[in-house]
């Protein structure tokens, strides 16, 4: 996960501390009842040591699972009903199984009553009876009611898909999802035969002469099939996620308002059909936002997203009330019919939002949710407006599609890859439509650790484990499969967050959280499904803290990890290619650290001396640096990269630390964007605020910092250079 400048404008209510208890609570006790629910009662600090979660802060994380723990009363009576709760349920919420294996489901029925399981495929597409088992178990008492389990066993030749359980027993009946997920995700398979590369970039930032002042979905499809000619198999984007709205948006990418609908920030206006109908006057008014906001492209220093967005807003207004065709208007109807609830929830979420705060009391008021009798009212009332935004989703749609297609005719094997973010802002589109499996007064970050000894709190609500399997996983399912509706991969930031993550209560500090596990075999599961469904490859950020068996599970699961030149070590010396995962992206930076030019320059040591971010003085730390820069040069030495052993001259030793990487047998290699043309300036400064440092706000620029635009890049040695000593490691030219 990135660390941001997010600026949160509404967190939830901090709640009130739990009353004094009459009785010391029993610490055993209390790690009983953690271990029942999945809540971590330690955690590895920065310092490599044990260290143990503060009881106060066990109390609010499962008070935010909804177990109330502030007494042993309290916290006996929760053990109890952790024990009976899965009796209490004639079916588990949701069964997720790999492919092939083995399963079998529970159903619990009056003791000594019969009962039948069956599977309805999906679509429609038949029914399964599953087979009960001579397994006797101990009846339970539950409520009053002598309660027995039923073992079944399904069958083992199911389909992929997301099918149906139906239990019957007495007339009494339950359903369930069950999901067919593959043991193994093969689309990885082909890279294994022949290894691919590709671009990465913040497509905010490349802009081309014919841009609104930001890269946009035209710029994507010019800059896949310019890379895709020279050899390039995907371009791996920034989240492309939605923000908020209407102005003033978000900068990160990383805190969106929801993670399954797309940011119309990015649309190229000039590719939407209607703008060849508008009438003069209309057109007129048109191209003059355009030329308002096109000067923007020649600012190098820092972009302008609200201007732009302002901009765009109004000529999509203009092109949304243009009569459309009968097909066109029949392709719109079939995208929402498709997309279903979700995409008019969120509709209606944006709709609100154009005139209320974040901080509204609306958002957060029982008699306002998703559902109720005045949200009801609220979507007849502004039926247009919902109506403005779900076009726009179609408009995203269209145009990624466009440029999906782009990229694969150029010759690229994978064209697209999206990344997803790990959550959304607690004043969010998401926060409000999925309240109900979403945990209350909580938010997701990370624990204390080298890089930041306070802890992050990146201000974002986490997935309610129980409440994700009792919706059977479809909020889950439906974002992973509009984020890869159009894409030949995803990457998914923070993977790691799949398994568990760390939970900080509302008023705590970054560091005083706790870790929260989840169902990592029904979770990698879907995502492993839903890429299957896409023809996708999955690449797994996997840095950080992590238990050391969680990536050998996704290298089973055909996911791939994450390498990072800088971040790859073999003791104290930098890996040897050789050793790199052969199942993983490799890359020699990432968007949290400077381009390479700026990287090998200090130029981070700098910075963050100037922000006042070093634990110790700017010299100790450039020593530092400048010593783990020469170990890594004297591996390039080593390898013969470094002509007369000089590293004199940013591009070629950015060009051999590539050619060094390529030696590696990661499937995949990324090239930066950044480090092709030169750019020294960093993305995103992690520790900073907007006041500090402009992030996610920095034009793709060259060495002497002024722009550099997709229509250049043709032309651009630099850029043809790099490119083609990769494509040539890679393939042997």
């Amino acid at each position: 996960m990135t660390a941001t400048d997010q600026q949160h404008a509404s967190r939830p209510e901090v709640p009130a501390d739990p009353p004094a208890a009459h009785e010391p609570v029993d610490p055993h006790l209390l790690q009983q009842l953690a271990d029942a629910y999945g809540v971590g009662t330690s955690f590895q600090g920065w310092d490599g040591l044990p260290h143990s979660v503060a009881e106060e802060t066990l109390v609010k994380v499962l008070a935010a699972l909804g177990v109330e723990a502030r007494t042993n009363s309290e916290i006996e009576a929760a053990l109890a009903e952790a024990e009976l709760a899965p009796w209490r349920r004639m079916l588990p919420p949701a069964v997720v199984i790999q492919q092939g294996e083995p399963a079998q489901v529970p159903v619990h029925v009056r003791d000594g009553a019969t009962a039948s399981l069956t599977v309805t495929l999906e679509g429609g597409a038949g029914s399964r009876e599953a087979v009960q088992q001579d397994i006797w178990v101990q009846p339970r008492e539950v409520d009053g009611v002598s309660t027995g389990r039923a073992t079944f066993s399904l069958p083992q030749d199911l389909p992929l898909g997301w099918h149906t359980l139906h239990a019957e027993s007495e007339g009494a009946t339950a359903t369930a999802a069950l999901v067919v997920t593959p043991a193994r995700l093969a689309t990885a398979k082909p890279l294994e035969e022949r290894r691919g590369w590709g671009l990465a970039t913040q497509l905010y930032s490349v802009r081309s002469k014919r841009s609104w002042g930001i890269g946009d979905f035209a710029d994507l499809a010019d800059l896949a099939a310019i890379s895709g000619s020279r050899g390039a198999d995907y371009v791996l984007v920034n989240p492309l996620h939605a923000a908020e709205p209407v102005p003033p948006v978000q900068p990160s990418p990383y805190s969106p308002s929801t993670r399954r609908f797309f940011n119309p920030l990015y649309i190229r206006i000039e590719a939407v059909p209607e703008l060849a109908y508008l009438r003069p006057r209309k057109r007129a008014a048109l191209e003059k936002l355009h030329a308002e906001v096109a000067v923007l492209n020649k600012e190098g220093g820092r972009l302008d997203r609200d201007a732009v967005y302002a901009a765009k807003l109004q000529a999509l207004e203009m092109l949304y009330h243009t009569r459309r065709s009968p097909a066109r208007q029949a392709a719109f109807d079939e995208f929402c019919r498709i997309s279903g609830k979700g995409l008019d929830d969120f509709a209606l979420w944006s709709a609100i939002r154009e005139d209320l705060a974040p901080g509204d009391p609306l958002w957060t008021d029982p008699a306002c949710a998703i559902g109720t009798r005045e949200a009801e009212a609220l979507r007849e009332k502004l039926a247009d407006r919902i109506g403005f935004h779900r076009w726009l989703q179609w408009i995203c749609d269209e145009q990624l599609e466009y440029a999906q297609h782009a990229a694969l005719r150029s010759g690229m094997r994978l064209g697209v890859v999206h990344d997803l973010a790990v959550g959304v802002d607690h004043s969010s589109a998401d926060a409000w439509t999925l309240r109900s499996v979403l945990a209350p007064a909580t938010s997701v970050g990370a624990p204390p650790d080298m890089y930041n000894q306070q802890g992050q709190d990146w201000g974002q609500p986490p997935w309610h484990p129980t409440r994700l399997a009792e919706a059977g996983y479809a909020p889950f399912r439906d974002m992973l499969a509009t984020v890869l509706r159009h894409a030949g991969g995803i990457r998914v930031d923070h993977i790691l967050g799949l398994f568990r993550l760390w939970w900080i209560p509302a008023g705590n500090a970054p560091g005083d959280g706790a870790y929260v596990r989840y169902d990592h075999e029904a979770l990698i599961g879907i995502l492993a499904l839903e890429a299957h469904r896409a023809g996708a490859v999955v690449i797994g950020e996997d840095l950080g803290t992590f238990e050391p068996w969680v990536r050998d599970y996704l290298a089973a699961r055909g996911i791939l990890g994450t390498s990072i030149l800088w971040f790859e070590y073999d003791g104290d010396s930098p890996l040897a290619p050789e050793k790199y995962r052969t199942q993983a992206l490799a890359s020699v930076n990432t968007h949290d650290l400077p381009p390479t030019a700026g990287y090998l320059a200090g130029d981070h040591v700098a910075l963050r001396s100037r922000l006042g971010l070093l634990e110790r003085s700017e010299a100790e730390e450039r020593a530092e640096h400048n010593a783990s820069l020469e170990k890594m040069f004297a591996l390039l030495r080593e390898r013969g990269y470094l002509p007369g052993g000089s590293a004199d001259g940013d591009e070629h030793t950015i060009e051999a630390l590539h050619l060094l990487l390529a030696q590696a047998p990661s499937v995949l290699l990324g090239v930066a964007l950044v480090d092709a043309v030169g750019e020294r300036r960093v993305q995103n400064q992690p520790g900073t605020t907007a006041a500090l440092y402009p992030n996610w706000q920095v034009p793709l620029g060259g060495p002497d910092g002024k722009p550099v635009y997709l229509d250049d890049l043709p032309a651009n040695g630099r850029f043809n250079a790099l490119l083609g000593a990769v494509e040539g490691a890679m393939h042997g030219q």
